[in-house]
This record gives C-alpha cells, sequence and structure tokens, in this order.
C-alpha cells in the first residue's frame, strides 16, 4: 500500500506502540486509558521551570472591545523562518499589501542579518514608498557593531521604531550567553546606551526604541521589571515619546492563562507606565498563541506583534488575520482591512512560497463550506431567514445583523462568494442540495421531493467517491427526472387538450412506444386528470399525489419547472418537466414519472 501522505504505511500501524501499562487506580471506572512508554518525566511543567508572576488576576473578567495596536512581522520574524527568504521584489510586494491592509507599524527586516535585508530597508528610505502615516520597524542584537548596522541602515527614513533584543531567560544565560543576571542587565544598558547615541547622530529621521527581552515568558518577573524600568529610564521615555516594551512568548510553554498572569503583572507594576507601550509577541509551539494574544490583550497589553496566516518559526508566530477577524466576529472593528481575503492570501502565499491551509482561520478554502447534510440544511434555512429579516428591516442584507448557524461572519464581508458554502459529497444532506439548486439553477424543490433526490445523489457520491459541483448535481436532476419525460420507454409523438365545457377538458395523444404508436384519448376536470384518463385506457394507472409548479426566472421566455409525484401502478414515483410553457412541463412530469416507474 502506498504511503499516506508520505508518513505512515497501513502495514506498519500494526508495529506502532500501544499504552499498555496497568490503568491507575485512581482511574475513573468509565476511563480506560492507559499510561503510554512516552518518557513524559523529561520535561518539567511551567511551574518548575519559571517562577510565576505573583497575581491578583482580574483579567478574566475583562472584555475585548478595541483593537491593539497590530505590528506585522512577516518582513523579519516571518522572513528568517523561510527556506526561502525574500528577495527585494517579493519584499516590497510584501510591504505594500501591509500597508494597503492599514497597517501603521511595521517591521521590515533585520539590516544586520543580510545584504538582502539591509538594501530593503534603504530601498524603503530611498525610494518615497513610506506614507506619511507609517512607522518602520528594524530589528537589532543587543551589539554594537550590529546596532551601527541598523542605524545606518534607517538614515532618512522619516519615522523609525528600533526594536533591541536580548535574551534573559535562565537557560539561555547559562547556556547561550554564559552571563549573570547583572552580567546581562549591563549588556542590555551598555547596548541601548550605544543605540540612543548613534540614533541622535541622525538627521531628518525620528527614531523611537523598543526592548524585547527574548524569551520573556521564561524569565524571572522580577528581572524582567528590573530591565525594561531601566530601560525606560535610560531611553528618557514620556508620553508623548513612549518605549515599547515587548514581552515575548518566544518558546510557548504553558496554557495561556499563565502568560496573561505575567503580562498583568507587569502591566501593573511597570514605571511610568503611561510612557510605555506594553507589546507582546506570542508563538505558537502549544497551538495557543491566538489565545495568548487574546489574553495578553485583556491583562494590559496595548500592542501585537503577529505574521499574516502565522507564519513563523517552528510552529509560526501568531496569526494576526485570526486575532483581528476573532474581533470582528464579535462586532468590534479590527482596524484593518480584510475586506478581500482571497487576495491578502495571494500575495502571502506569494512571498513566502507557502500554502494557506484549507482548514485556516477565516481565509482557508473550506472554512466556510458545509458538506454535512444537517449543517447544510441549518445554513440554508439561516440564509433564507437573514433575507427575510433584512426586508423586514428595510436594509440591503449585507447590512443587516449576522445570525446564521454555522457561519460566524457573512463570508461575503471578507471577499467570499455564498458559492462554495455548501458542497455535496456523499455526507451531503437534501437541504444542502435542494440549496444549490435553489441558489443556481432556479429550482424549488418540493419539501416531499428532496428525500427522493437525496437518496439518487447519495447512490452517486457513494459510487464516485467524489465531490459534486452544483453544474453535476443539475445534470444529474435532469437526467433522473427531466430526461425520461421526454426520451424514455414511453414517448408522446403528439398531443392537444382543450376544454370542451366549463370544468370539463380533453386530452388526446399519440402514446409512442418502440416502433409503434396508438391514440389515447381521456377526460377530466383539468388536463392532467384528462391525461391520467388518457393513460388508463392504455392499462397504465397513474393518481398524482403532489403537483408544484415555478417558473425559473422572470419574463415572458422564462422556462417553468414543474414537480409530479404520481402513483403509477403499486409504485411513488417523482418527475419533473422544464419547458417554456407550463402546460408541455406537466405533461413531462407526468411522463417521467410514469417511465421511472418500474426501474426498481
Amino acid at each position: 500500500m502506498t504511503p499516506y501522505h508520505g508518513f505512515v504505511r497501513h502495514e506498519d500501524v500494526s508495529r506502532a506502540p500501544r499504552p499498555s501499562a496497568a490503568v491507575p487506580q485512581d482511574a475513573p471506572a468509565w476511563n480506560p486509558q492507559r499510561p503510554s512508554a512516552m518518557p513524559h518525566h523529561r520535561y518539567r511543567p511551567a511551574h518548575e521551570r519559571v517562577a510565576l508572576a505573583p497575581t491578583d488576576r482580574t483579567w478574566p473578567s475583562r472584555q475585548l472591545k478595541r483593537a491593539p495596536l497590530w505590528v506585522p512581522v512577516d518582513l523579519r520574524d516571518g522572513n528568517q523562518a523561510l527556506a526561502e527568504p525574500m528577495d527585494t521584489e517579493r519584499k516590497r510586494r510584501m510591504f505594500d499589501l501591509l500597508v494597503s491592509m492599514g497597517f501603521k507599524e511595521i517591521e521590515v527586516g533585520y539590516p544586520s542579518a543580510s545584504r538582502t535585508d539591509f538594501d530593503f530597508v534603504r530601498h524603503l528610505a530611498t525610494s518615497g514608498a513610506v506614507p506619511e502615516d507609517v512607522t518602520i520597524s528594524v530589528f537589532t542584537p543587543a551589539r554594537r557593531d550590529l546596532i551601527d548596522r541598523t542605524v545606518d541602515s534607517i538614515e532618512g527614513l522619516p519615522r523609525t521604531l528600533v526594536h533591541l533584543y536580548t535574551a534573559t531567560a535562565p537557560v539561555w544565560r547559562d547556556v547561550v550567553l554564559g552571563r549573570s543576571r547583572t552580567e546581562v542587565h549591563q549588556l542590555i544598558l551598555d547596548a541601548g546606551t550605544h543605540l540612543m547615541r548613534r540614533a541622535g547622530q541622525l538627521r531628518g529621521t525620528d527614531v523611537r526604541f523598543e526592548f524585547s527581552p527574548e524569551v520573556f515568558n521564561l524569565t524571572e518577573p522580577d528581572f524582567v521589571l528590573e530591565v525594561c524600568d531601566s530601560m525606560t529610564e535610560l531611553w528618557e521615555a514620556s508620553p508623548d515619546r513612549p518605549v515599547v516594551h515587548n514581552l515575548p512568548a518566544t518558546v510557548e510553554i504553558a496554557t495561556p492563562n499563565v502568560y496573561a498572569d505575567q503580562i498583568e503583572y507587569m502591566h501593573r507594576h511597570l514605571a511610568r507606565r503611561d510612557s510605555v507601550i506594553l507589546s507582546v509577541h506570542p508563538h505558537n509551539d502549544r497551538g495557543t498563541g491566538v489565545a495568548c494574544a487574546e489574553l495578553a490583550v485583556l491583562a494590559g497589553a496595548q500592542r501585537v506583534e503577529g505574521c499574516l496566516f502565522g507564519n513563523g518559526e517552528r510552529t509560526g508566530n501568531v496569526d494576526l488575520v485570526t486575532l483581528a477577524l476573532n474581533l470582528y466576529a464579535q462586532g468590534v472593528n479590527p482596524m484593518i482591512d480584510f475586506s478581500d481575503i482571497d487576495a491578502v492570501r495571494e500575495v502571502v502565499e506569494h512571498c513566502n512560497r507557502l500554502p494557506v491551509h484549507p482548514r485556516h482561520p477565516y481565509a482557508g478554502d473550506l472554512v466556510h463550506t458545509a458538506f454535512s447534510g444537517t449543517h447544510q440544511d441549518a445554513i440554508s434555512k439561516g440564509m433564507a431567514h437573514h433575507t427575510k429579516r433584512a426586508a423586514e428591516l428595510g436594509v440591503p442584507a449585507q447590512e443587516a445583523p449576522w445570525e446564521v448557524p454555522y457561519l460566524p461572519i457573512d463570508p461575503s464581508d471578507i471577499g467570499r462568494t455564498y458559492e462554495e458554502v455548501i458542497r455535496i459529497n456523499s455526507q451531503s444532506g437534501k437541504g444542502g442540495i435542494a440549496h444549490l439548486l435553489h441558489t443556481h439553477h432556479g429550482l424549488d424543490l418540493p419539501k416531499a421531493m428532496r428525500p427522493d433526490f437525496s437518496r439518487t445523489v447519495q447512490r452517486a457520491t457513494d459510487a464516485s467517491g467524489r465531490e459534486l459541483s452544483h453544474e453535476d448535481l443539475w445534470e444529474l436532476f435532469r437526467s433522473t427526472y427531466i430526461t425520461p419525460g421526454v426520451d424514455g420507454r414511453l414517448t408522446l409523438a403528439s398531443w392537444e387538450t382543450g376544454e370542451v365545457r366549463p370544468g370539463g377538458h380533453e386530452f388526446t395523444c399519440r402514446l409512442r412506444t418502440g416502433d409503434e404508436e396508438r391514440t389515447l384519448h381521456g377526460t377530466g376536470n383539468g388536463p392532467l386528470s384528462a391525461f391520467t384518463d388518457a393513460l388508463a385506457t392504455a392499462g397504465i394507472t397513474v393518481d398524482i399525489l403532489t403537483y408544484a409548479e415555478h417558473s425559473t426566472g422572470t419574463g415572458p421566455g422564462s422556462p417553468a419547472v414543474t414537480y409530479a409525484e404520481c402513483r403509477v401502478g403499486d409504485e411513488i414515483c417523482w418527475g419533473a418537466g422544464w419547458d417554456t410553457s407550463i402546460l408541455s412541463a406537466s405533461v413531462h412530469a407526468v411522463m417521467a414519472a410514469v417511465n421511472r416507474a418500474g426501474r426498481g
């Protein structure tokens, strides 16, 4: 058997290790799980790795009511995580996208890390590409030579934020830097002093400062507070020229509430708080980057660094698209424009050379799509209710309050159409099928007919194993219910009907069976009853149980469609007719039911 996505062959599954230790004695009877042999004892929980911030937390009772300052780091942090880092052309395309979306502070590179990054910052400084209200941020380690290179790159940029960082956590101090707390603190102060002096030598460039104690979430809270307060003082922060203290969850190690506690501690204890912009930079190692950022904002953070669609090292940076649209779904203006999400995704995929997952929140190809029959039925009813409610309120549908099951936001708000909301496979139901036929082909299937066609669709999808488009559905409906009325074993070579007296109709036709034709005649209180009476003279007993008709469009030339549920002998069958004449469509619908009878 071939590999499944390159990971595990079917024949290898039986060799996979299985938990086999005894069920823990304190486990409840309903939980038979056994301990795995994986060496979990090698890892320490967060409270043993870092002194957690003491707090009488208040953030759980708060609500997110406004967007923080979003700072995309796609051109620096996201870029350094790419197998093929962006060249200048891709960097510029990404930068222009970020500007067009409304970002006002953009981290554009790590000028001391590569010639490409340095040249791109110089390109921005000399090309006039930076709008007057956009601040450019650049990133530098706390080393004099790298600071010098960074400052050289920003000359001529009108508004710049220089982002200085040093790792502060115990493991990094001991293993990477080989320095004590005091020595690391002095290193940071020396770098900050040198940066301030060099920035002061620039002419025509307004420079502000940002400091990141890298691996903040694994650093002792008192040490981070000590270092950040000293930098606030060194850089002479004031309310009109605040510093940014950015507190990264460089590697996620705990549940999001722990990060929120750490942020709230800093928020409540930072000196000269009105002169500090408290920023966060969550990564996604535990898959909870979005939750960390949201709780951090509740805890006092005012600024969030991240990437579009969560690109970044390892499992990525926090996803700014998800964060912003989560706010949007709560009725909060995201302050960034996502009204054409597919255009945004196209640029990001081009620049990163990485795809956005089909299930990515809000932006993936499948996130607004329902295959499940119960979900489709709920969405279809919800959309109909939304249209009705908008009409009652006297407002366009796109302005009416949004309450549609399974769709947290209106797909049209982010540039998506409703075409892909309901899609059909073997899991789909009658509601979704009827919705697509109505939306794309103007058919309004009677509710009693929907289960019958749903079974036909189920057989088709089970046989093919593939999804059916709305065109496929129409073709299946046409061949199942319409074609038998005009191209079956029994056909009408000709027919005519008329009202011979009030309430009395006659129907005359030439019924063809193979190469034989015979003339039939019948009477009734309407054209169809006269038609079934004529069929009865040929031994074909037909009772019309359900009948419906409607136009498929507007105007005199619009086709009409009719639906007829008939008892043909002992069998109940549906048929449909399609014609510009309602009467012709009705006759064809009855003939379709007759021809479908006896097919098994």
